[in-house]
């Protein structure tokens, strides 16, 4: 199988041209190339396929074989491959995920993709369809006890279940031991992507990402976006805001007056390269 490791701020994905490669079991496939020691080593893998509703279609499995709806930096990648690679020559693009479809410009500098913005869509703030068991009707700033301790979380889907925490100190924050508790609390019921963020002024945040079915990620695009829109709604911060992340910055916009948030970061190639299945 051919394939392209590519990494978006350190998310980092195996991706595969399924326009000429054929993946009869993704989810055993995801697992194996994941695998850091005796794979190719990643978050998981990215098939990008043909598409009877968009220009192209991401199909995403973590790195435990798990499916995933969406994921903001494994779409960025897959606008910079399909220009770079020339399955297009397009700076405009839509993209179909499990989440609808995503729309993403590009911005080209000697003929390769740089820097991608996406239309990452509304945010689900509505309990039920995050989805997050609650008598609330949206879970904002709600207690959640975890290990005995109570955290407050606010709740929210970019096309997959979120959860982010505010927190004093992202980089002291005790991350394997809770993240996994997070993930798998019985008040997600399929499971969730947990967030841990701390303030640093009305534009910049850090954070520090648990993702469902990868453990600690170097970022996560669709945890970015619902940190800024938890952060918005909590009172901390303003509507645009660059988000410090362990694998580098982007930049999130929330237009209220649309409901729509825009992401905006960098695509790397790391490399090209072929594996026996």
């Amino acid at each position: 199988m051919k394939f392209t490791k590519m990494e978006g701020l350190g998310n980092d994905y195996v991706y595969v041209n399924c326009f000429e490669e054929m993946v009869e079991d993704p989810k055993s496939v995801a697992i194996k190339v994941s695998d850091r020691h005796f794979g190719i080593g990643s978050d998981g893998l990215i098939l990008i396929k043909p598409s009877k509703v968009a220009d192209f279609c991401m199909d995403m499995y973590n790195a435990d074989g798990s499916q995933s709806e969406m994921c903001g930096n494994g779409i960025r990648c897959v606008a910079k491959y399909v220009y770079d690679y020339g399955l297009t020559d397009k700076t405009s693009i839509s993209v179909e995920t499990l989440a609808g479809i995503k729309y993403l410009d590009l911005k080209i500098e000697n003929g390769k993709a740089v820097m991608i913005t996406v239309n990452m869509g509304a945010p689900e703030l509505i309990a039920d369809k995050v989805p997050v068991k609650s008598d609330k009707e949206k879970v904002i700033d709600e207690p959640i006890v975890v290990a005995g301790k109570e955290y407050k979380m606010t709740c929210i889907s970019m096309g997959n279940p979120h959860c982010i925490v505010f927190v004093d100190d992202t980089k002291n924050f005790p991350l394997e031991e809770v993240g996994p508790l997070f993930e798998s609390h019985e008040v997600f019921p399929n499971r969730v992507n947990a967030e841990f963020v701390q303030i640093l002024d009305r534009k910049t945040v850090n954070m520090r990402v648990w993702e469902r079915g990868s453990g600690e990620t170097l970022a996560c695009g669709t945890g970015t976006c619902a940190t800024v829109v938890a952060s918005c709604l909590n009172g901390h911060t303003e509507d645009e805001v660059t988000v410090h992340l362990l694998g580098g910055d982007l930049h999130i916009k929330w237009d209220r007056e649309e409901n729509l948030v825009y992401m905006t970061g960098p695509a790397k190639v790391v490399f090209d390269g072929e594996i026996e299945l």
